[in-house]
């Protein structure tokens, strides 16, 4: 799953003193470019608004630094009280699907797929709903649907969209065949979306580890590399996600091609080998 783009901090800047309780928190945001750290800011913008809860803006800002931040269900809270305070936009529509599928390891549940159909009503060319709809195409096994709705996208973005590589990335995984260390099946996916949080948390962590096993026995199996570094991303450890970009890296060698590609697939993501 992909990254939310980084934010820049420095533009929302220091969140102001407890003694504004009722200034909009854009506005606070917006006055003084930070010295803070990123957790003293967000923890700023909560107290700001437990206090005020009716500052749709707030959420809206708040939103994707929860979800570059990885605090999913957070995320959630976030862009559905942003949505109902500021009203429906394709931006937070497409916001909110990510992080329930964010929340769900991954998985385009029914819920992420409402969000993202939301948001292609609104905005017909977004990118991030289209790509993750067709993900979920993908996890249905209706890949040669997916494969199309991937193509189309590609075909209408931007010379200069952020959204090519990971496009072209996915129709690359598509049209490959299917190898021993794969991502779950149509079955199990459904059974993850029956589960509750934790046994389902547990069923895609029992998942991952089996996938790294297997590289170990089979370093050179480059799409399993890249399946292993993207789940750990999106299950919140970016340490086991660098860990793994170092060996994928360390099998083909650091000159090769395929040493690129993960460093690049990877720092998509938001991983980079070193901090």
């Amino acid at each position: 799953v992909l990254a939310v783009p980084l934010l820049s901090w420095g533009l929302y800047g220091v969140l102001g003193s407890p003694d504004l309780p009722s200034q909009p928190l854009a506005e606070r945001l917006a006055k003084n470019p930070a010295d803070s750290s990123v957790d003293e800011l967000v923890a700023r913008a909560e107290a700001h608004l437990a206090a005020n809860p009716s500052d749709g803006k707030g959420w809206d800002v708040l939103a994707p630094i929860y979800l570059r931040l990885q605090r999913f269900p957070d995320a959630i809270t976030a862009y559905r009280n942003a949505i109902r305070l500021d009203g429906d936009s394709a931006v937070r529509q497409a916001g909110l699907g990510e992080a329930i599928a964010s929340a769900a390891g991954g998985i385009v549940s029914a819920d992420a797929q409402n969000a993202f159909e939301a948001a292609l009503k609104l905005d017909p060319a977004n990118a991030k709903a289209n790509f993750y709809l067709g993900v979920g195409l993908a996890q249905e096994g209706r890949k040669d649907e997916a494969v199309a709705a991937w193509q189309k996208m590609l075909g209408q973005l931007p010379p200069d969209s952020p959204w090519r590589s990971a496009v072209q990335q996915a129709l690359a995984e598509a049209r490959q065949p299917a190898v021993a260390a794969s991502g779950p099946d149509a079955q199990q996916m459904e059974a993850a979306q029956q589960m509750s949080p934790q046994d389902r948390q547990a069923m895609i962590e029992t998942m991952v580890a089996g996938l790294d096993d297997k590289l170990k026995q089979n370093p050179r199996d480059e799409e399993g590399w890249m399946r292993l570094i993207r789940s750990y991303a999106v299950l919140g450890k970016p340490d086991q996600a660098r860990e793994a970009l170092g060996r994928a890296v360390a099998a083909f060698g650091a000159d090769s091609e395929q040493a690129k590609k993960f460093t690049a697939f990877a720092a998509s993501l938001g991983v980079t080998a070193t901090e």
